[in-house]
This record gives structure tokens, C-alpha cells and sequence, in this order.
């Protein structure tokens, strides 16, 4: 389908994933409009590059010659979602609309559609991949699930020689696309209100996401035990393998400074790359190592690129820094599920040394996935000093009865751990008091937590220093 030709309204628009979808059909051409209920900071960037946005959902928005992209949030008595049945137009999930872009990279034999995918990384992962093709001149297009630092934006038209794009495996919609280079960074049981059977149902839909087209290179993390167990259920792809000891593409001589960290890249025992990172811990190695083994497979000269390693300082809501205030620095991160916690704070007190207590402030985000993980995130916190626990983030599913986060402090395998109510404003009053002269706090959830930061400086702002 040429879609410069076509009209797209999306219900919901102003969402990380949503927006950059929106941005990237209008720079390719299509007439693009959306709606939200309230304005923020990417309903704003639409706006700016011309694309009608409506606060609040209108029947009257919707006519006749859209094709209408809603948000799995959106209810079935939603006006404009109700108006565009009453049409019988075309209703796409975002992921149709991501299929809808990669196929034309994917028909082509001059492009490459480059997919990260797993549990873990694969936002940090498309992004850096995005980020140094764009850097190195080479006119990446890309979808991607954060904002990427210096480019400023989630999502780009910028030709149709590379896509890359973040596929999400949550709800099974992975096993739409087709890709020229699969990335995959791990699989680990995670999104089981979906995946009922667990780990067999997850190794499925991945499956069905490669054979979609057999022969392209898979990309994989060996060092991943449910990676492993995938491989050996569909052992005759074409893999390609990446490790921190052993496999195809591995590193030596790894060096850790703080925040960055250095390392030599061995392909099939011969030294290939140095590569120098200045976003933190061991997980970006493997992210750093898995982006440079797709980028060689797609025939790119490595000289052409391995600086803006160096260069790239995260993603958003990834190890991101918030402020700092009295030696005390707030990051917040992402990270919800007890594999990411881990890493987070693994990588954080690698970053602090001995000299800098650690306080991770956690909101659990989903009762299903509390549930389901409890005893995992029980074990998730060993690197940190202390531990503040703020009460779950439902994201619209129903309370599970034993399942909060005032139990869950007395049963963490931490001796240090204290829970927290009420909204975020409300923990940013209690939390405040509790800090001290350089901490490093971490802030970890997929929730509102992310606001927590910016609200315990108004508190430093009116109270002044701490202790």
C-alpha cells in the first residue's frame, strides 16, 4: 500500500508509540490527524510539525476516507472508535500500522529492516542502532519505543535503505513482521496474563515472528538460558550468536570506569573493534555488542561507525538523569520487571563504588505481573542500601487481593525496606526527608513513578539541603 497516499486519524495519539508512528507516516507523505485527552509533550511535537491534533475524543473528527488507528486502550464506547464502525473503516492496531511501514523495506532486496526484540533492551538497542546510523551519515529510518538523545524524536522518515524498529512481544503482535536481520536479546517469562502457558507460548510467538522469513539472520544473546532453550527447540535458522565469553561475536578486556566502560569486539576469535560507552553497566555491553553484530551483518563498515558508541548517552527513562541537588543525583529508569531491576542496579553500583548509598524506590506495574513474579522480585533488590516501595501501578487492570506492595516489604529479601502510600506527589513529601547528602537514588517502574524525581526537588527546593 502506497502510503503517502492515505488518510490516518489515530484515537490516542499522544502516547511514546502511538506519536511516533503519527511522525513518521506525516514525514512520509500521508495526511495524518489524532486526538488525546489531555496535551503533552508529544502531542506538542506533532503539532509543530503540522499534524492536527484534538484534545478530547469527537465523533465529528472522523470521516468517511480515514483509516483509523486506535490505542489498545481505548474502549469500545469511544466516539470516534464507535463513528469509524458506524463508517465500516478500516480499524488498525499500532502494530498493523508498523507492519504497513516495514513491509516496504522488507519487499525490497536494496534495504535492510532491522527488528530488536526481548525481554530486556530492546529499546536502549534500536535506539543506539538508530542513533549511530544516523550519526555516521547513513539516513536510518526508524520506529523506536523512547526518545533517542541529540536526535530528539522516537521515530524518523529518512529514507529506505534501513529501518529499525522496536517489536514489541507483549501481546503476541511480533509474529507480524518480517524482518531482513532479527536481534534478539533474551526471552524470559514476563506479559503471562497474555502468555498463559509461559515460557512454551513466548518461544511460539517467536517462532512464528522468524519463519515469517526463515532465512534471515538471527541475531542472539547465548548467554540468555531462555535463548538457549529456543534455540534447541527451533534449532534450523540462521543464527548468529553473541556472548560475553563465548559464540560468534564476543568481547575481551572489558573496563569499567563509573558511568562508561571499554572493551575489545572478537568476531570468531579475531579482534575486530574497541568500543568505548559512557552509558553504564554490564547490560550495555551485551546491548553495544548486539547492535554492532547487526549492523556488520548488514554489510556496514565498522569504521564507518564504532565512535558514536562512545557518543550515545541512553535512552530515555534508561539510567536517565533526572537532577541532582546537594551531591544527591536522582536517575529514573524503566525497569519493571526483576531481570531489569537486577541490571539497573547492578550497573548503578558499579557506577557509585563504595562510596555512595544506593536507594531504589520501586512501583510495582501490574497486579498480574506482581503476581506472577513475585518471588523473582523478592530477589531483585540485593544491590541497593535501602528500599522504598510505592504502591502498585494497576495500568487499568483490577486489585488481586494479597498481592500489594505492603506485604511485599515484609516478605523482600531486604533489610532495609519500607513502603510507601499514596499518590506520587504524596511520596515525594515522605521520601524526601529520608534522603541524604550523596545518595543515589533510582527511581524503577513503568508507572508515574517516572514523575517522582522532578517532584522530590520541589520538595529539596522549599525545604533546602539535607543532611
Amino acid at each position: 500500500m502506497e502510503i503517502r497516499d492515505k488518510k490516518f486519524h489515530f484515537i490516542a495519539i499522544g502516547g511514546v508509540g502511538m506519536s511516533g508512528l503519527a511522525k513518521y507516516l506525516k514525514e512520509r507523505g500521508a495526511t495524518v490527524s489524532g486526538s488525546d485527552i489531555q496535551e503533552s509533550k508529544y502531542t506538542n511535537l506533532l503539532e509543530n510539525i503540522g499534524i492536527n491534533i484534538n484534545i478530547g475524543h469527537n465523533s465529528d473528527l472522523i470521516s468517511n476516507d480515514m483509516i483509523i488507528v486506535a490505542s489498545s486502550a481505548i474502549k469500545d464506547n469511544n466516539p470516534e472508535l464507535m463513528r469509524a464502525k458506524e463508517l465500516g473503516l478500516r480499524i488498525c492496531h499500532r502494530s498493523d500500522i508498523l507492519k504497513m511501514i516495514s513491509e516496504e523495506y522488507s519487499e525490497s532486496n536494496n534495504s535492510y529492516f532491522i527488528g530488536f526484540s526481548g525481554t530486556h533492551g530492546k529499546t536502549t538497542t534500536s535506539g543506539l542502532c538508530s542513533y549511530i546510523l544516523y550519526n555516521a551519515g547513513l539516513k536510518p529510518s526508524f520506529c523506536v519505543g523512547g526518545v533517542i538523545p541529540d536526535i530528539n524524536t522516537n521515530a524518523q522518515f529518512n529514507g529506505n535503505k534501513y529501518f529499525i524498529a522496536e517489536l514489541d512481544e507483549s501481546d503476541g503482535t511480533i509474529q507480524k513482521y518480517s524482518t531482513d536481520i532479527a536481534v534478539i536479546n533474551n526471552m524470559e517469562e514476563d506479559h503471562l496474563d497474555y502468555y498463559k502457558n509461559g515460557f512454551s507460548d513466548i518461544a511460539k510467538t517467536f517462532n512464528k515472528y522468524i519463519s515469517n522469513k526463515p532465512e534471515q539472520n538471527v541475531i542472539i544473546n547465548l548467554d540468555c538460558k531462555g535463548n538457549q532453550e529456543f534455540m534447541k527447540m527451533y534449532p534450523n535458522y540462521n543464527y548468529t550468536t553473541f556472548s560475553l565469553n563465548c559464540g560468534d561475536y564476543t568481547v575481551k578486556n572489558i573496563e569499567y570506569h563509573g558511568l562508561c566502560s571499554e572493551f575489545d569486539i572478537i568476531f570468531k576469535g579475531e579482534k575486530e573493534a574497541h568500543i568505548k560507552l559512557s552509558i553504564p553497566g554490564k547490560h550495555n555491553v551485551y546491548n553495544a555488542l548486539a547492535v554492532y553484530a547487526a549492523l556488520k551483518t548488514a554489510k556496514i563498515n565498522a569504521n564507518e561507525y564504532t565512535k558514536y558508541f562512545e557518543e550515545f548517552s541512553g535512552m530515555g527513562r534508561r539510567f536517565q538523569k533526572v537532577c541532582e541537588f546537594n551531591n544527591t543525583v536522582i536517575y529514573d529508569d524503566y525497569a519493571h520487571h526483576p531481570h531489569e531491576i537486577k541490571t539497573t542496579l547492578e550497573g548503578a553500583q558499579k557506577a557509585a563504588g563504595k562510596t555512595k548509598n544506593i536507594v531504589a524506590v520501586f512501583q510495582p506495574h501490574r497486579y498480574t505481573r506482581f503476581k506472577s513474579l513475585w518471588n523473582d522480585f523478592k530477589n531483585a533488590f540485593e544491590n541497593c542500601n535501602s528500599l522504598i516501595v510505592t504502591d502498585v501501578y494497576s495500568a487499568g487492570e483490577d486489585k488481586i487481593e494479597g498481592i500489594n506492595s505492603e506485604k511485599f516489604c515484609k516478605e523482600v529479601n531486604h533489610k532495609n525496606a519500607v513502603y510507601i502510600s499514596g499518590t506520587m506527589e504524596e511520596c515525594a513529601k515522605k521520601i524526601y526527608p529520608l534522603l541524604k547528602k550523596n545518595d543515589i537514588v533510582i527511581t524503577l517502574g513503568a508507572g508515574t513513578i517516572t514523575k517522582l524525581g522532578g517532584l522530590i526537588k520541589k520538595e529539596y527546593e522549599k525545604a533546602g539541603n539535607i543532611d
